[in-house]
This record gives C-alpha cells, structure tokens and sequence, in this order.
C-alpha cells in the first residue's frame, strides 16, 4: 500500500499527479530526475495496482501521447475531512430544527439502506444473509469478522467504524446501523452488547435464527 508521508518514487509520482492533473513520463521523468524507462517501471506497477490510469491524447504534432492520472482509487489514499463537515451540518440541524429532525435523518438513512440492498438479500437462508451482510460492511471498510457459534446462531465483529467520528457525537448513527441488520437479516435476532460508540474496542453482534414454536 502506498503510504502518502513517505518519499519513495511512486508517492513522488502520486503527489506529482494530484498537483499538476495529467503528466506524460517524459515530464515526470524530467521532474523526477530519472529515465522515462525508471518512469513507467513505477507506472506500470502504479497502473496494476488500480490507482493510476491512461488516455491517449492527440498532439498538434507528432504521435499521440499517453497522459497519466489519477483514479478515484488513488485519491482515496490523499487526506479527507468529510466527518468535520457533516458533523457541523448535523451540529447545525440539531440546533435550528431540533434533535427530532436529527432522528428523523438517520431513520430515513436506515429505510434507504434496506431498499437499496434488500435485494442482494432475498431468497438466502440466514447463514447466507449473515455473510452478504459481512462482504458489503467490508466493501465500506468495516473489516468484519463472523462465525458461526452453532445451528442459527453467529458472531459479526466489525473491528474498524468509518463513521466513528459521527457515531461517538451522534448515536443514531449506531441505531441505524443495528436496524438496517435487523431489516436485512429479518427471522432473526440480532443484537449489539458492544459498541465501539460507547467505549468498547469494536462493535459485536449476536445474531440468532428465531425459534419457530411447535
């Protein structure tokens, strides 16, 4: 992984391309001190691994040129400060409408969750749903772990929060969360008896298949 504070060649390029937009090798390699041939043994590694890519582009004269960007991939690795943002919008809301507005944002959040994904989950048995649940929390960078503790019964362990800066102000956040489970996970019982919001080191789920009665 490229990690943006160090100073190796392939960061050099990253920052090189997040300042100055799209670059041929030879600017890059006039820049960087290098031979064009040093340039793309770095590009084409930067290329593999999904985070710079190519658009050949036509000049006034001679061949056309392949200029290199950025993918959204890459700029993903570059500082963000989205969680500031939203906190102070929130912040804003909170005071002007009330909390109950608030509320009311994270419970259509959790209603539009369930309708965007429900059908990745339709017709699965539980053990199935528990791990569709757990490859689209991991998609969103949630590292979950799950087993199975017995017939119907499992463990779903989410060892990061993305959303952590706005869960630890705001809870419902940690509510919508649990409901969407709830929702996608429906015949089933889930509950939540550790949340990194409220101090724990990660956020636990146990989740039970509902016993039929005789």
């Amino acid at each position: 992984m490229i990690v943006l504070g160090q100073t190796s060649t392939r960061t050099q390029i990253l920052n090189m391309l997040k300042f100055q937009g799209r670059l041929a090798v030879s600017d890059m390699a006039k820049q960087l001190g290098i031979t064009e041939m040093a340039v793309r043994r770095h590009l084409h590694t930067l290329e593999r691994d999904g985070l710079i890519q190519s658009t050949l582009v036509r000049q006034s004269k001679g061949r056309p040129a392949n200029l290199y960007s950025l993918t959204s991939a890459a700029e993903e690795l570059f500082p963000k400060n989205y969680h500031t943002l939203t906190l102070e919008l929130l912040d804003d809301i909170c005071e002007t409408d009330g909390k109950e507005v608030v509320d009311e944002l994270f419970r259509r959040r959790e209603e539009r969750l369930t309708n965007t994904y429900a059908r990745q989950f339709d017709g699965k048995n539980l053990e199935d749903r528990v791990k569709e649940l757990a490859e689209l929390q991991n998609s969103k960078g949630y590292m979950v772990e799950w087993d199975k503790l017995g017939e119907g019964r499992y463990t779903f362990v989410e060892y990061n929060c993305p959303i952590a800066q706005v869960a630890n102000r705001y809870n419902q956040a940690c509510r919508c969360e649990l409901g969407f489970f709830r929702n996608v996970l429906e015949g089933a019982r889930v509950e939540r008896p550790e949340c990194k919001a409220k101090g724990g080191a990660n956020c636990v789920y146990y989740i039970e298949a509902e016993r039929k009665e005789a």
